[in-house]
């Protein structure tokens, strides 16, 4: 059952609290007091917003005082780094894990989260900013593994980085100037991290990964799309765990 909230505290709360917000619904010409600090903190975090008018908001608010907002709750319950490792632990396996930094594209994010469902990964850590919100867009590019992946928000992806490092976790970024990824040994405990479209791996984040991943291409296009080359280097940790078994 899909979780709203409304009324202009409660919203607020939602948009600060780490379940998080997949959509906000604001009254047309609303934008009044205490409703623009909701809109600019839906703003930084890419909620999206939807304009509508005092019939739809009353059924949101199912006759409740809305006070011209509601919001549409996050379906998935995001968890902690630990929990990821734990998962590998009760699996008895080696942790196998996707980073992913500053992707926006929601379509791409869908693909990545099924990518790594299938592969077997044991979590996705995403940045609690500068990240697509988790919306229906999402849901459906995933086929469903926002259902079954578990997800971790974490505020400070260099800072996670290194505590995965201290558990002897090796680190490895995509981008176009490091080694052919099939002479790279990706067995054993490994998390890959995947940048953003246009801007790539944070440079204080790629300063502390263990190696850099490259796809060799033959074409004029010197590269693949995020999605893409993330399937590829998941697909590739799969091959070589089971070439090794």
């Amino acid at each position: 059952m899909r979780e709203i909230v409304s009324g202009r505290k409660p919203v607020l709360e939602a948009l600060r609290s780490e379940r998080g917000v997949e959509k906000l619904y604001i009254k047309k010409g609303e934008l009044t007091g205490s409703i623009h600090a909701v809109f600019a903190l839906a703003k930084e975090k890419r909620v999206p917003v939807q304009y509508c008018d005092q019939r739809r908001l009353d059924e949101l608010a199912e006759g409740g005082l809305h006070q011209g907002v509601a919001a549409l709750l996050a379906t998935v319950a995001y968890k902690d780094v630990a929990d990821l490792l734990r998962i590998a632990k009760e699996r008895n396996e080696a942790p196998f894990l996707l980073i992913l930094d500053g992707i926006l594209d929601p379509h791409n994010y869908g693909a990545m989260l099924r990518t790594a469902e299938v592969c077997g990964c044991h979590g996705v850590i995403v940045p609690r900013r500068n990240m697509a919100p988790m919306t229906q867009v999402v849901h459906k590019a995933s086929a469903g593994a926002t259902h079954h992946i578990a997800i971790a928000q974490v505020t400070n992806l260099t800072d996670t980085v290194k505590r995965l490092k201290e558990k002897n976790i090796w680190v490895y970024g995509a981008d176009l100037d490091g080694a052919n990824y099939t002479d790279t040994d990706l067995t054993g405990a490994v998390a890959l991290v995947i940048g953003s479209e246009g801007e790539g791996i944070g440079h204080g984040l790629k300063k502390h990964l263990d190696g850099i991943l490259t796809l060799p291409v033959r074409g004029r296009v010197d590269s693949l799309n995020a999605s893409n080359a993330c399937a590829v280097l998941l697909y590739e940790v799969l091959r070589q765990n089971r070439a090794k078994k």
